[in-house]
């Protein structure tokens, strides 16, 4: 190796360590001050905890109810995740597969809807999904009436996650399925596998890349996402993590001291998932970036 090749290597290396402290420096510091009274906090936010304080994290659980907001948080992000891998990978087999034109304009209408942000549809979703009843129009005896959902509750949060979250997973699975040999498929249909069969034994195994990197993003998006579990979740008891952090603030005056170890609490699960699965998360990753 010459000195400019290891001149780059070094410099590679040094330049990922600065970029390590810049992302993990404000989780540091937020651990920091998880163990620190409110005086602490707002006295030397940077400081070292001096004393430690360890009542914030009984607190915190307490007053965010956290092993039901944790559970909640749980179902909902693997609900959602399992529905969306699994309609998003059949849609994009089906639109890669049988080319109409059906197909096509299906498929500029996934790409078209991830243009379009959610603030714009987030009033006309919450009316659709909260009444019993949009609007109705009288013709002499005869009523015709447009009925809303009337789901805002943790099943409706879940429908309304696989509604968003499918655009985005159809645009990965469709590149992904383009690269799978089509002559698996059609011997499998001709030793009589039904379209279905054929979907679930020979096209699925081969989606694993795929499936990884999505239900990363997927996980990723679900379980800290505030926005739309705060329109949709009307009863406390169905309150996700990131929700119950919102009790800490108010207008006039904030728990930091709390709130602090809270947002701990919140990001710990999915910190653990990645720590347990990081071996396969990589991996996934890793071999849907080179197929």
């Amino acid at each position: 190796m010459t000195g400019e090749n290891k001149f780059f290597k070094y410099l590679k290396i040094v330049i990922g360590f600065l970029v390590a402290i810049l992302f993990l420096l404000p989780i540091f510091i937020l651990l920091m001050d998880s163990f620190k009274n409110q005086k602490g906090i707002l006295t030397d936010v940077l400081g070292w905890p001096n004393p430690f304080i360890f009542d914030n994290y009984p607190k915190a659980m307490e007053k965010m109810n956290f092993f039901n907001s944790l559970w909640n948080s749980v179902w909902i992000t693997v609900v959602s995740t399992a529905l969306i891998l699994l309609f998003s990978s059949m849609a994009a087999w089906v639109l890669v597969r049988y080319k109409t034109k059906i197909s096509k304009l299906m498929f500029i209408l996934f790409a078209v809807a991830l243009l379009i942000p959610f603030q714009c549809v987030m009033l006309p979703l919450m009316s659709i999904m909260g009444s019993k009843e949009i609007f109705s129009i009288s013709f002499g005896d005869a009523t015709f009436a447009l009925n809303g959902l009337n789901i805002l509750n943790p099943f409706g949060l879940v429908f309304t996650y696989l509604g968003f979250g499918c655009s985005m997973a159809i645009m990965l699975y469709h590149g992904f399925i383009k690269g799978v040999p089509e002559e698996l498929e059609e011997a499998a249909m001709i030793d009589g596998c039904s379209m279905f069969k054929t979907f679930w034994k020979i096209v699925f195994p081969l989606l694993s890349p795929i499936n990884t990197t999505v239900a990363i993003l997927q996980i990723m998006w679900i379980w800290n996402d505030y926005l739309l579990p705060s329109l949709v979740l009307k009863e406390q008891s169905w309150y996700t993590l990131p929700l119950q952090t919102s009790k800490f603030f108010s207008t006039f005056t904030s728990s930091w001291d709390i709130a602090t170890a809270a947002l701990i609490l919140s990001m710990l699960p999915v910190v653990i998932f990645y720590l347990i699965a990081q071996k396969k998360i990589i991996k996934g990753v890793v071999d849907g970036a080179i197929k």
